[in-house]
């Protein structure tokens, strides 16, 4: 429906998952992380599908973050944090054992930039520009920005982005050379580009898929030899 701030649908083994308040540049509501974490979910408890597209409606931008006109309206941030993780949206995102594609384009700011860090492949167009600016309004990120970001770029690197004044905002090339995005495109080939990698993962085993992504995120956070372990023994299951 046009109404919803998530349009969710299904082609064969690819979910499209989109973003939908352009009016807004797809700024997230609260309805809008409850819609998406019910989009995510139902992409990840499905079993015919192996591979999803997330991108932004609209011409302005992917998302260019919190709402912070309804954030401003709760009692403390405290308050607003605590009801926006009655559904742990990023939890869903970063513990998603099938692969999430990011179609990026325009603005791309604060949670729009957190939802492609816990994203797998980043494909963003050549007008996409990238900004994590919340220390220059007193916050800190608090959906993975800390963490996947630096993770994504390099401590240094990572530092001095989050650490920036909003001014310094990096633009698709500079985030194509610093790691975060894997491929520039011009606007108009977006789409294409995006789906015609989900449509390749697709074709890939089922089982594979997800054991790969179990090895990769389960192994970062444990010695060498414990994630070699753990990649020998989803290797056996396959």
């Amino acid at each position: 429906m046009s109404d919803s701030t998530i349009l969710y649908s299904v082609d064969g083994p690819v979910a499209r998952l989109t973003l939908n308040r352009p009016t807004r540049i797809n700024a997230l509501s609260l309805r809008m992380r409850d819609d998406l974490h019910e989009a995510l979910s139902a992409f990840a408890d499905d079993p015919t599908l192996r591979v999803a597209v997330i991108s932004g409606a609209g011409e302005r931008g992917f998302c260019a973050g919190a709402d912070l006109i309804e954030f401003g309206t709760a009692p403390s941030q405290d308050v607003a944090r605590r009801t926006r993780q009655r559904r742990d949206l990023w939890g869903l995102l970063a513990g998603l054992r099938k692969p999430l594609v990011a179609a990026l384009h325009g603005y791309v700011i604060g949670a729009g930039v957190e939802i492609a860090g816990l994203s797998d492949i980043r494909i963003a167009s050549e007008d996409a520009v990238f900004a994590l600016p919340e220390v220059s309004i007193g916050m800190i990120p608090g959906a993975g920005g800390t963490q996947t970001f630096p993770r994504a770029v390099g401590l240094g690197p990572g530092l001095a982005r989050l650490l920036a004044e909003r001014p310094d905002r990096m633009s698709a090339s500079e985030a194509l050379s610093t790691g975060f995005v894997h491929r520039v495109v011009p606007r108009s080939e977006l789409k294409r580009t995006s789906d015609e990698i989900a449509v390749q993962i697709a074709n890939r085993d089922a089982p594979a898929l997800k054991a790969l992504k179990t090895a990769v995120l389960d192994g970062l956070d444990v010695p060498l030899d414990a994630g070699l372990n753990l990649e020998r023994r989803l290797a056996l299951t396959l």
